[in-house]
């Protein structure tokens, strides 16, 4: 199966970008506010209206605040997103992470049973003090989540493939197959870690930076998506 390949614009017009390069999943964040940063209601519901492909939205990179993730969640399905993505940042226990993914899974379903769940962990979890994503998987799957996904906590460059090697990601990949989820990497990733990650084929993987052109904090380029979306599929 190929990998598909999830951009994330901050506005509508990053997102006909990223879907005119050939973008297979919509993601909608706000890096002023995190790795997963929220952006607002309005651009969520602005970009649902121009995009054919599913849409992916963040809610943050969270604490252990369950109630306050649920609400988010809903708020993010309400506004139209396909797939609802959570960061369990500062979140330390295995007791922690399952009852925020049970509670965000429990908002989403009871909304909309086809609306996906993700859950996403960060390969850099020793320097942030966080859950290690190794640990993720079951509690997804047991949670009734969809997706298990691994960022980068802290932006400076630093891509998943520093902190982790390629017998780590397949070993994380092949859980969360073992579990019946889908599994998605993303971290800072440039166009020359696509051929490695060609070789443990995660499910999706996610972007932001490598497209525009090294800087997530510049704007999404068409070539550039065009670029990786080859790059993926030969």
């Amino acid at each position: 199966m190929t990998m598909k390949l999830l951009v994330s614009p901050i506005s509508v017009e990053e997102a006909r970008i990223a879907l005119d390069g050939g973008a297979d999943i919509i993601d909608v964040k706000n890096p002023k506010e995190g790795s997963l940063g929220a952006n607002f209601p309005d651009v969520i519901q602005s970009v649902k209206r121009v995009i054919t492909k599913p849409m992916s939205v963040a809610i943050g990179d969270f604490n252990y605040k369950p109630g306050t993730a649920s609400l988010a969640a809903l708020g993010a399905s309400v506004a139209g997103a396909d797939y609802i993505k959570i960061g369990l940042f500062d979140v330390q226990t295995r007791e922690q992470a399952s009852e925020m993914t049970e509670r965000v899974t429990k908002a989403v379903k009871q909304y909309d049973s086809k609306k996906k769940v993700v859950i996403c962990g960060y390969s850099d979890y020793n320097r942030i003090n966080s859950i290690s994503p190794f640990e993720l998987p079951g509690i997804v799957s047991d949670a009734g989540a969809d997706v298990v996904m691994m960022d980068t906590g802290v932006k400076d460059g630093r891509s998943t493939l520093e902190f982790l090697n390629l017998e780590k990601l397949e070993s994380f990949i092949g859980s969360a197959h073992q579990y019946g989820l889908l599994a998605a990497i993303a971290g800072s990733l440039t166009f020359e870690d696509i051929e490695a990650l060609k070789e443990v084929a995660p499910d999706i993987i996610g972007v932001r930076g490598c497209v525009c052109g090294g800087d997530r904090n510049s704007s999404i380029k068409l070539e550039l998506v065009r670029e990786l979306k080859e790059r993926i599929h030969h």
